[in-house]
């Protein structure tokens, strides 16, 4: 089972606090995140074909229901689960495309639904008989399209829908299987709805705008009694609310504040700014604290009284395109995106350092021998190196590579580091104390160089590209020793341990076994149904390997029987890379959502 570093924070209301108290859930990907809060295990629901869109919890926090996305025209499903034993109950289908919103009735009689642009419904489904009872558009066709939708705090058969222009309180006549809509009359404003927030007693609701202000509206008789705050609006719109006992408002918004107000004029009395849009506001019972989410991927945990906030989780929300070990160690690993590199701390799950270089896109990183650099590959065309402790730049070398850096290794005595450029040039560095120079530059590849491996007395290594070669070189005299062809853009290549053969991996989706010697293909396994091989890894020992790719499946191989042992799922983006801990405590593998798993390595015989 994996353990996951990643959380999706743009979905809207994504992360939720389970009414026990102990759990959060989140989407991630086409998965379901349980995660304890004390001792951050980790379940999974796996049921979804496409990404989660959206995901409630009842009230008495027995069922979990949870909304996809899928393709123009087709039904998206809406999945029931039971919290308690982890399982699917039912697949609910009627909407097209994609499930926009989810709410629970306040006793869990009842799921309301609501499909997103292209459907446009609303739909009632009694949870006993897992059948809907009733639909109906969700706007009238004066107004723009609705967004969101939630129950009553007291009343089964009551629900809002809000969205651009429109406010509506829904009663469901459960004996004529219908649904009536009543507008709510908001004077003036025209506002375009971005969250609902309901009252305990169910008498008033409140409403969050893009505007940047916050509407309360009366229940009964669906009048705005009051809105605010009238001058100095929330910049960026209000993205989420939470109600307090107090009668006092918690306001997020798409300008990354989070701000306490006074039930009364709306007033922010206290603020925070954290990193990103806030999407989730979610509070832990009677406790004394909330949870925030943002689009940047981090989860927050805000104090009431204190009002400080402190990161929890923290992940990339871009691709991340390479994950490495240090020497010898399990403990610590780093992996690279747009914009940074990130090491972490395996016991703990936590981020440890972030480098960050804004707007430029890493694509491969390398742990020098001596653990005293870690040196990497950007698209910028240049080479950089920074300390592991401090993340401070060592040196920079520009204009490595025409077309980016696109694969770097470094040889063990450290004194020479090998790049790989968009342009298919290989260059090799001298580095010394202080200088890093141009040693060579070997010319054969025609496109991208994907991956590079030195062998372990530095005299040789080998180059993938997505030219279709893989060649041998030898790194003393500086010349071609073998080539491989395949009709295939190679993506990554590893020597056995004892060097006599490497392991190839493409989007042909075929995994090669070469004859170093002299460059015969030895043999071929299907690697992948569908999909492109992106990362290989293989053990100390060469007994096993791991590859990872577009079918999204980490897959442990017997090395000498060709053959699959065992398959992890959980990623629900491309695997882009993958690594084998030191010591094979862990897999971790990486992929072109920002997700990092962590695998326990499986007992082998």
């Amino acid at each position: 089972l994996p353990s996951l570093l990643s959380f999706a924070g743009h979905v809207p209301c994504g992360l939720i606090c389970h009414p026990d108290k102990q759990h959060v859930l989140y989407p991630l990907g086409c998965t379901v995140v349980i995660q304890e809060l004390e001792n951050k295990k980790q379940s999974f629901l796996h049921g979804h074909t496409n990404n989660v869109s959206c995901i409630v919890v009842s009230r008495n926090g027995v069922h979990v229901a949870s909304g996809q996305v899928t393709f123009m025209g087709f039904k998206a499903d809406i999945i029931l689960w039971d919290f308690q034993r982890k399982e699917l109950l039912t697949r609910l289908s009627l909407h097209k495309g994609r499930i926009e919103g989810l709410a629970f009735s306040p006793n869990s009689l009842y799921l309301v639904s609501l499909g997103g642009q292209d459907d446009g419904s609303v739909v009632v489904w009694h949870i006993g008989r897992s059948e809907a009872i009733c639909g109906s558009p969700a706007s009238a066709l004066s107004a723009g399209s609705t967004t969101v939708i939630v129950c009553s705090s007291c009343r089964d058969e009551v629900f809002v829908t809000a969205g651009n222009g429109t406010i509506r309180v829904w009663e469901l006549d459960l004996a004529n299987r219908k649904i009536h809509p009543t507008e709510c009359q908001t004077g003036q404003l025209k506002r375009v709805v971005t969250c609902v927030k309901m009252a305990d007693d169910g008498n008033y609701f409140y409403v969050g705008t893009s505007s940047g202000d916050v509407l309360k509206v009366n229940m009964n008789n669906k009048l705005m009694t009051d809105y605010g705050p009238q001058k100095e609006k929330f910049s960026s719109g209000v993205t989420a609310l939470l109600l307090l006992k107090t009668g006092d408002l918690i306001v997020g918004t798409g300008g990354g504040i989070v701000a306490l107000c006074k039930g009364s004029n709306y007033k922010a009395m206290k603020k925070i700014q954290v990193q990103g849009a806030v999407t989730s506001l979610t509070d832990r019972g009677q406790s004394h604290q909330f949870f925030v989410g943002t689009n940047e991927c981090q989860i927050y945990r805000i104090n009431y009284t204190a009002f400080k906030e402190e990161l929890v989780a923290a992940c990339h929300n871009e691709a991340v395109h390479d994950i490495i070990f240090p020497l010898g160690t399990s403990d610590l690993f780093a992996t690279c995106s747009k914009n940074d590199i990130r090491v972490w701390h395996t016991p703990e799950n936590q981020e440890l350092l972030r480098i960050v270089i804004p707007n430029v896109t890493c694509h491969a990183i390398e742990f020098m021998r001596d653990g005293r650099s870690i040196i990497s590959a950007w698209e910028d065309g240049k080479i950089r190196a920074f300390l592991p402790e401090s993340g401070r730049l060592k040196y920079v070398i520009h204009h490595a590579h025409s077309l980016g850096v696109t694969a770097i290794a470094a040889t063990s005595d450290c004194k020479r580091i090998i790049s790989g450029g968009g342009e298919g040039q290989v260059r090799i560095w001298e580095i010394g104390e202080r200088t890093q120079k141009l040693g060579e530059v070997l010319k054969e590849h025609v496109s991208a160089v994907s991956c590079i491996k030195i062998k372990k007395d530095d005299r040789e290594c080998v180059t993938a590209s997505h030219d279709g070669t893989c060649i041998i070189w030898d790194i003393v005299r500086f010349v071609r020793k073998q080539m491989f062809l395949a009709d295939t853009l190679f993506k990554c290549v590893c020597y056995h341990p004892e060097e006599y053969q490497v392991i190839t991996g493409g989007t042909d989706r075929r995994i090669g076994y070469w004859e170093v010697f002299d460059g015969s293909a030895i043999r071929e396994v299907e690697g992948s149904a569908s999909g492109s091989i992106n990362g290989m890894d293989i053990t100390a020992d060469g007994a096993y390997f791991v590859t990872g790719g577009d079918d999204h499946l980490v897959k442990l191989w017997h090395y000498n029987e060709g053959a699959v042992t065992h398959v992890g799922v959980g990623h629900s983006g491309n695997i882009t890379r993958l690594k084998i801990c030191p010591g094979n405590k862990y897999i971790v593998s990486v992929s072109a959502d920002g997700a990092i798993l962590l695998w326990k390595y499986p007992h082998t015989h």
